[in-house]
């Protein structure tokens, strides 16, 4: 079955971020043997003076493809780690949706939207996840990310939305790497023009430090944008950190 595990308001401004746990826990689901996980992806929610958090307000969220049976492991063990590795004086709320057992999809994924533009509450949160039947729980301080958690899986669920924690671990030669490789590569699904089109397979990229991938379409999509200079051959580089935090 295929599930969503999301997080949110683990950390403080001294602690490792919520990012790094979420990517602990995708490490121990497979080490544990219950299944195989996606990479992490990162969700800008509402920065608003009535919404606590750290530093960005951001939920963290991974795909993972387990048996039915591992499901109350998967659960106990990620609400055991967030009790213990969240920081003093976090909120810490962990959200596991099975995708194929929710009744209504896009009223998960219009509580993800609603998120990013307006201060929504605990209530709210727990009312969608009893009628969707999604796992939601709260695991130290007030339990507000209750709400970024749940948020967070609805923007995967509805795959437009957050870029890819931490950066591209690629082979390159200098920088340099073919389409047609890079999408062999776990990390990414499709390269496309920041302009809309798919690039070729042939072509070449100049992948910059720090790189990441958007979700688009469902997909990993390295985004790039074309290099006029051509320098060795190299028609397009990726885009820039700046350029990122629209996603």
């Amino acid at each position: 079955m295929r599930i969503l595990v999301s997080i949110d308001d683990t950390d403080n401004l001294e602690s490792r971020g919520t990012g790094e746990l979420a990517s602990l826990i995708a490490e121990d689901l497979e080490s544990n043997g219950w299944g195989t996980s996606s990479f992490v992806t990162r969700h800008q929610l509402l920065v608003h003076p009535d919404i606590p958090y750290t530093s960005h307000n951001s939920a963290m969220c991974f795909c993972a493809e387990i048996e039915e049976d591992a499901l109350d492991r998967v659960i106990g063990y990620a609400s055991e780690f967030l009790v213990r590795e969240s920081a003093e004086g976090s909120d810490p709320g962990l959200c596991v949706a099975v995708v194929d057992r929710l009744n209504a999809p896009d009223r998960l994924i219009s509580f993800g939207k609603q998120a990013k533009q307006t201060v929504l509450t605990k209530d709210l949160a727990y009312e969608l996840a009893r009628h969707e039947g999604i796992h939601l729980s709260e695991h130290g301080g007030t339990g507000q990310g209750v709400i970024g958690a749940l948020a967070g899986a609805g923007l995967r669920l509805g795959g437009n939305d957050g870029r890819m924690k931490g950066g591209l671990k690629i082979p390159a030669n200098n920088g340099i790497i073919s389409v047609a490789e890079l999408v062999r590569t776990p990390e990414v699904d499709q390269v496309r023009c920041v302009t809309g089109e798919i690039v070729g397979a042939d072509d070449l990229v100049k992948i910059a430090d720090k790189a990441k991938t958007v979700l688009l379409d469902g997909l990993s999509v390295l985004l790039v944008s074309a290099d006029t200079t051509k320098k060795d051959g190299v028609g397009w580089h990726s885009i820039h950190r700046q350029q990122l935090k629209k996603y």
